[in-house]
């Protein structure tokens, strides 16, 4: 493992744990052995500029505390720089952590940063722009653009999940075309999802996932009526074999994705785009901090 000698600490602290973990994982951290460039950042439209500062400094490693929106936002910035990612969990979902084997508690990721080990992983593309995690088209997006400013940070898991069954009622199933040309294929879906990862709203949902695969993972819900997603999300939660019932998994490098109507997609939570899109792999693009 390469030898740690500075480091740069980046919170959301808008982030529904932000505020009141900044100062625990402050001062957790001050038993890393090296210094701590730390940044309690409230207004999260500040976030890419506190980062941009940080590595100006050079700093072997940046943490990064927030949930999936967060990292995922500034992971582009992290790339071909040389430094380390290290994640503190501080989410509704926090999926990336998930898929990385991070504690989702403060004292957990600080020992992870401690004692981890570097490791190299893939970042997913929605045409130019990296994310960490999974993008999805569907109910997220819709609840994404719709949810009131501060129900999670107020309601936290609860609350996000109140507002998703009121958006629900309101969702239409639609058209997913993967591919082009001869070799496109057509279905009617409920749910898409492109993932970096297994683990989406803090679930297993994609199994065949992996942020090493090399492969980008679009993953459909086959079906032309609501309650097919209903069904899906509650096998995955629970487990069953009957989650694999109705998915279509399709992987590659590159996959070219269109939806009829064209419809908004979240990317780890936050709507940053609308398809038609190009859903791609960047593989082995960024070193991050794992258990050991």
């Amino acid at each position: 493992m390469p030898e740690i000698k500075s480091a740069a600490l980046i919170v959301n602290a808008k982030s529904r744990r932000g505020q009141r973990m900044f100062e625990q994982a402050r001062e957790a951290l001050q038993h890393l052995p090296c210094p701590i460039d730390a940044h309690a950042v409230e207004d999260p439209d500040d976030l890419e500029d506190v980062v941009l500062r940080a590595l100006e400094k050079k700093p072997d490693l940046v943490i990064l505390g927030g949930g999936d929106g967060t990292i995922s936002g500034l992971v582009d910035l992290l790339v071909g720089k040389n430094v380390v990612l290290g994640v503190l969990p501080l989410g509704t979902a926090n999926s990336f952590a998930r898929s990385l084997g991070i504690p989702l508690d403060v004292a957990g990721a600080v020992e992870v940063l401690r004692s981890g080990r570097p490791k190299r992983i893939d970042l997913g593309m929605i045409d130019d722009d990296y994310f960490a995690n999974c993008a999805a088209m569907g109910l997220s997006p819709k609840i994404a653009e719709t949810v009131p400013h501060n129900l999670k940070k107020v309601g936290g898991r609860a609350g996000y999940l109140a507002w998703a069954a009121y958006q629900f009622t309101r969702f239409k199933p639609f058209t997913l075309i993967v591919g082009e040309g001869k070799n496109e294929q057509r279905m009617k879906v409920v749910e898409v999802r492109i993932s970096n990862g297994p683990y989406h709203g803090g679930t297993e949902l994609v199994d065949g996932a992996s942020i090493t695969s090399g492969e980008i993972v679009v993953q459909a819900v086959v079906g032309n009526v609501r309650r097919r997603l209903v069904k899906n999300w509650a096998a995955s939660f629970l487990r069953h074999k009957a989650r694999h019932e109705d998915t279509r998994d399709f992987r590659g490098k590159s996959l070219k994705i269109r939806t009829e109507p064209p419809l908004p997609i979240s990317i780890d939570g936050e709507v940053l785009a609308t398809t038609p899109v190009t859903a791609k792999i960047a593989a082995g693009v960024i070193e991050v901090m794992v258990p050991a």
